[in-house]
This record gives C-alpha cells, sequence and structure tokens, in this order.
C-alpha cells in the first residue's frame, strides 16, 4: 500500500493542474501511517509546510500533536494527515474551486489506499468537499456523517488555526470531537 503511495506522491510531486504548482516550492502530499485508523484532512498547507514538504508542522500542527495525544491517546504517527490542496495557496489565501478540483483525485485516491475508520476533516474546506454541502463547519461539527460507498465515519471539527485563534470554547469543541473520533474507531 506505502508503494501505491508512493506512487501517487510522485505523480502530485509533478502535477501542473492549477496555478498553485506555479508558486510552490514543493508539494505537500501527506505522511503518516499509510494502514491508519484515523485520517485527518486539512485544508492547504501554509508557509512552512511549503518549506518542509510536510503537512501540518507548523504551530496549527504542534497544536494537532498535543490534541492527538491528549484526547485520542496516539502519536502522530499513528494517524495519516493530509490536505485538499497539495500546493500552498499564495499569501495562505483560501483555495479556489478549481484549484479544490484539481486536487481531488489525489485526495479521493488517498482515502482510498489508507481505507481509514474514521476521517476526520479539519475546518470549512475539507469539511464540505467531503460531505459535499455548504453547510459551515460551526454546525457540521459536534457529531459523526457516514462518508464514501465504505461507509467511514467522518467527523468535522475546527481547523487547529482556528483554536489558535478562537481561544478555550473552539479548542473544548475539537476536543469532544477528537473523543468521538476515538470511539468510533473503538466501536
Amino acid at each position: 500500500m506505502s508503494t501505491t503511495l508512493n506512487i501517487l506522491a510522485a505523480e502530485a510531486s509533478i502535477c501542473t493542474a492549477c496555478v498553485l504548482a506555479e508558486g510552490r516550492s514543493s508539494v505537500v502530499f501527506g505522511g503518516g501511517s499509510t494502514d491508519a485508523k484515523v485520517m485527518f484532512v486539512g485544508e492547504g498547507p501554509g508557509a512552512r509546510e511549503d518549506d518542509l514538504g510536510l503537512p501540518f508542522v507548523g504551530r496549527s500542527g504542534k497544536l494537532l500533536e498535543r490534541l492527538l495525544a491528549e484526547e485520542m491517546g496516539v502519536e502522530r504517527s499513528a494517524v495519516y494527515i493530509t490536505n485538499v490542496v497539495k500546493c500552498r495557496p499564495p499569501e495562505n489565501r483560501d483555495p479556489r474551486p478549481n484549484e479544490i478540483e484539481a486536487c481531488r483525485p489525489f485526495l479521493e485516491k488517498q482515502v482510498a489506499l489508507v481505507d481509514p475508520v474514521v476521517i476526520v476533516t479539519l475546518g470549512n474546506f475539507a469539511s464540505k468537499l467531503l460531505l459535499k454541502t455548504d453547510i459551515g463547519i460551526t454546525k457540521l461539527r459536534g457529531q459523526s456523517y457516514v462518508y464514501g460507498k465504505s461507509q467511514r465515519h467522518l467527523v468535522p471539527t475546527f481547523h487547529p488555526a482556528a483554536a489558535l485563534r478562537g481561544g478555550a470554547e473552539v479548542l473544548a469543541k475539537m476536543r469532544s470531537d477528537l473523543v468521538r473520533a476515538k470511539m468510533l474507531v473503538e466501536s
């Protein structure tokens, strides 16, 4: 399976399907356990991620790692982490619909190859894309959904950057969502 993910990552590394390819330092494909029970899907790489080629390595990543340990009892290496778009949008702007569509096949193949029990979407873009909805994360979070033909569980929660900006209330809701994800893995 990891060989197939490696082939897919190699394909992504030469992708020029949208304008994000023009400004990237690296493609931030994803990382972690290739047979993870939990997969996290964020929005897109930031500057630090673009520099290092790894998802969630900045402040948001540090918070996510802490929450994984505290609420799910796992280390980062036990989960798989990726983003909706694999290249950094300029100035950290929101990814555009055509950019999301260009990367969608990579994300769908990642989900199929990792085959997690639970997908945790971090923020609006991942949640709206995978749930095929226009409803925002504030209304989506707090419950789980069925995703895909294989009936995976999907748990939407806030992006860690929102918790860094939004304080204790947002952080408490994220914690609750991660506990929900852990319970789904264990059931």
